[in-house]
């Protein structure tokens, strides 16, 4: 892209005018300067694409300069002038930062091409701060959007969670945000500045699974012609989610304790092990402690991704939040199909308030953008979020032995709330025994950590 702005600094006005003619032949913008005091005083005023500095300006240190260029614009892409007796000087600018260098006399066709890849270079590099600082604002604590109490606790939780460099296990249904929070935890720890590397663990086959995190050395196997960085590589200085961790094998869970206890894998075929800096955020939509009592996940590995869990309410647990969600997404979906905001009837609300939500956050959204796309009005209803069958209500009532299962499996939920999962705590409060806990606490699935980190 051309009109981008330059500024030339040499002591020489004659290099300074030849210059300037031909950068503007090119169609760049072209600012000149005799001394740093002249520099400076240009920078101050102009943000420009490139620099070129002459290394050595009458009294003047040009790597000085340079570095105190650089101080103020580190992405600000520099390219040293050099006579051939000093390009040694040249390479020591180049070590502290220059994009690059050309010996004088130079020539016209090689000062274009490294104009243009340092240009090119630097919009980049502009481009991934943009991305980075996008991300960060996105997945910054203070633009989640919540009211409810249960997910603020739960937010206090993840920042402190973020400040260190522990293990950390995420547990909610499908849709609940899991990622999200791995992404805020990554976005807003010291590891922010490395890539955050994601996998669903049960939605790869499982002979593929561990080539996925761990990568192979060529002729590991008969197709595997080169060899291939796996997750933990390309995760390195960064951060690794593995979802669904649940679903791995006996096999891979050792060689997942390995990576946690030593912080090292083997690439399929390897013989060696490599050394990886990563941090580990494990998932999982299905309760590990029972997994663990059910010989299906390892003890040990448990408690390696255990050090920090933090327990995803459902949807339908704070309902609270399902109006700022869906007026969120809608603004969002309205905004990419460029229409004009839409309202939600009060229908509409109490609709999505009675309704279970069975996809949590996931199908709000979903159901949200087809309703944005779908409405020919400026107001959304019940009929353009739900299908009949969701849209009517029963007519008739739900069979005595439904109703009581219901009625049990609420009670036994707010009893843990109100005891912070403490089971004598409940049993003394339901007048019954602690086996009665446990058995409905069995029959409902319901997961007792759960509750011992929120407040009734």
């Amino acid at each position: 892209m051309l009109n981008e702005k330059i500024l030339v600094i040499d002591d020489d006005t004659n290099i300074l005018e030849v210059i300037q003619m031909r950068l503007r032949a090119l169609g760049y913008h072209v600012t000149t300067a005799k001394d740093s005091k002249e520099a400076k005083k240009a920078l101050s005023t102009t943000a420009f694409n490139l620099v070129i500095l002459d290394l050595r300006l009458a009294e003047e240190n040009g790597i000085q300069l340079m570095e105190e260029i650089m101080g103020c614009n580190p992405i600000l892409p520099i390219i040293i002038l050099t006579a051939h007796g000093s390009i040694e000087s040249a390479v020591e600018a180049m070590s502290k930062g220059a994009y690059s260098y050309i010996t004088k006399p130079f020539n016209n066709e090689e000062l274009s091409i490294l104009i243009k890849n340092a240009l090119e270079k630097q919009r980049l590099t502009r481009e991934i701060e943009q991305l980075r600082s996008k991300l960060n604002e996105q997945y910054n604590f203070k633009n989640i959007i919540t009211q409810n109490k249960k997910m603020q606790e739960i937010f206090e939780r993840v920042i402190k969670i973020s400040q260190t460099d522990c293990t950390v296990s995420i547990y909610g249904e499908s849709g609940t945000g899991k990622e999200m929070i791995a992404r805020a935890i990554h976005h807003n720890s010291n590891r922010s500045k490395g890539p955050f590397v994601a996998t669903n663990c049960g939605a790869i086959p499982e002979g593929l699974l561990e080539n996925e995190l761990f990568g192979h050395i060529r002729g590991a196997y008969t197709d595997a012609h080169e060899s291939k960085d796996g997750l933990f590589t390309r995760a390195e200085g960064g951060t690794v989610f593995l979802d669904e961790i649940s679903n791995t094998s006996a096999t891979l869970q050792v060689k997942l304790l390995r990576v946690l206890q030593e912080r090292e894998i083997k690439p399929v075929g390897g013989s060696k092990n490599i050394k990886v800096n990563v941090r580990v955020v494990a998932a999982s939509n299905t309760d590990l402690q029972k997994a663990v009592q059910e010989g299906i996940f390892r003890e040990d590995l448990f408690y390696r991704i255990h050090v920090v869990p933090i327990y995803l309410p459902p949807l339908r647990e704070r309902k609270d939040d399902i109006p700022l969600l869906a007026n969120y997404f809608m603004t969002e979906f309205c905004k990419a199909l460029k229409k004009d905001a839409l309202e939600f009837t009060p229908a509409t609300l109490q609709r999505m308030a009675l309704y279970d939500w069975p996809g949590n956050i996931r199908e709000l959204k979903n159901k949200v953008e087809h309703a944005t796309i779908m409405s020919n009005k400026n107001i959304i209803t019940p009929e353009d979020m739900f299908s009949n069958a969701e849209v009517t209500p029963k007519s008739t009532f739900n069979s005595f032995k439904d109703a009581k299962e219901r009625f049990e499996h609420e009670y036994v939920e707010n009893l843990l709330k109100i005891s912070k999962g403490n089971i004598s705590k409940a049993s003394k409060m339901a007048n019954r025994n602690r086996a009665e806990i446990y058995k409905l606490i069995k029959k409902y699935n319901i997961n007792i950590e759960h509750y011992k980190h929120i407040s009734p």
